[in-house]
């Protein structure tokens, strides 16, 4: 609506506003919703709130019944081929976090839908006890929580991921982890046992470690310190983890990038992957919102720099291009990476052979764990 006569909105568009304890710093709409809204600054706003930004938002948690629990692709740009994840939406609030668009098909917003309304399918274990006792069924490696983080803060209470992870070690089915929980260590007591015999893997992703960029880029995931510890963890456990640096932020976490991997190999990791900033469909938005937030100084050198390995555009879907990039700048990063991985000794790779000849089924009902306080007595 615009005043009579003048172009100039009778409302002004309310600016993006911080909300305490999350990456996204609006709710915009998805792309396959139907009726449009937009937010406008009706003068209640008082100062002390603009100061402080918006109230915290409760997480919500739903309990869903999925139809499936195995996601194939056949990227020839990605390492795994199967992949696992017990939840939808993710609490960590990852501004950055290419999953988010996936909200739009519930009918929610990819921005604080996506960290505050995350859903748990809460028949995962069983569904994946009876995938795996299927005679068709063809063992391979799982890669969990690719999509929004199986460790996230929900799980504490559901343990789900627990779950799935039993049910996995009773059939040997190896798998590899990524996430940024601590959480994770919980796990041990079924993790290292797999790792002995070959079948489990572990990555911990590190985008920066400065802490105060850490707490807006990824605010309820675990400090960039806590991570590292992690790390070490797991290494001392005897279970193989490496570090993913994903992603790579034009001058907001790249200039960290060989400090990382110093940290992390000091900490016991043994690989060391990266992947360049992805903004596809409504990531780009809510990215570009974060960013005027937080450093609005940047925000043109940043999206420059990002057009500038993405053939002029805010993002390239091509496989080969969409997770390093092209042109000048991403090779230099590619040089940058290669140099200091090859100098701490790391190898330059996620996803080592797991050991696929041990799978064995066993019956769907005997390897689903209902209380994970009790496996000793399955």
């Amino acid at each position: 609506m615009t005043k009579f006569g003048t172009n100039i909105p009778e409302y002004p568009i309310a600016p993006p506003a911080r909300h305490k304890g999350r990456g996204a710093v609006s709710n915009m709409q998805g792309r396959y919703e139907v009726d449009q809204r937009e937010a406008v600054d009706d003068g209640w706003t008082s100062s002390s709130e603009e100061e402080s930004g918006r109230p915290a938002l409760r997480t919500q948690v739903f309990e869903e019944q999925a139809k499936s629990i195995l996601t194939h692709n056949r990227s020839p740009d990605i390492a795994f081929k199967v992949s696992l994840n017990p939840y939808r939406g993710c609490e960590h609030g990852c501004i950055y976090c290419f999953a988010r668009a996936t909200h739009s098909y519930l009918g929610l917003s990819p921005g604080l839908d996506f960290e505050s309304r995350i859903y748990a399918k809460i028949n995962a274990p069983e569904l994946l006890a009876r995938e795996m006792a299927k005679k068709s069924y063809v063992p391979q490696p799982i890669a969990l929580g690719v999509n929004t983080d199986a460790w996230q803060p929900v799980e504490r209470d559901l343990r789900l991921t627990r779950r799935v992870i039993q049910v996995m070690s009773e059939y040997n089915q190896p798998f590899a982890a990524i996430t940024k929980s601590s959480l994770i260590e919980r796990d041990i007591d079924l993790l290292a046992p797999m790792a002995e015999r070959g079948q489990m893997m572990a990555a911990i992703t590190i985008t920066t470690l400065d802490a105060d960029i850490a707490r807006t880029l990824e605010p309820r995931a675990a400090t960039p310190a806590r991570r590292l510890r992690t790390i070490r963890t797991l290494s001392e456990a005897g279970i193989p983890v490496g570090v993913s640096i994903a992603p790579v932020i034009p001058f907001i976490t790249e200039p960290d990038l060989e400090r990382v991997l110093e940290a992390c190999a000091e900490a016991g990791a043994k690989n060391a992957s990266y992947i360049v900033l992805r903004l596809p469909w409504e990531v780009a938005p809510l990215f570009k919102d974060w960013l005027a937030t937080h450093f609005p100084d940047r925000v043109e050198r940043v999206m420059n720099r990002v057009r500038d390995m993405r053939g002029g555009k805010d993002y390239d879907s091509s496989f080969g291009a969409r997770l390093k990039g092209e042109g000048l700048w991403a090779d230099l990063l590619k040089q940058r990476f290669a140099n200091a991985a090859r100098r701490l000794g790391l190898e330059m790779r996620y996803h080592g052979a797991l050991d696929m000849s041990r799978f064995q089924q066993v019956e769907a009902q005997r390897s689903v764990p209902q209380d994970v306080s009790q496996l000793s007595l399955f």
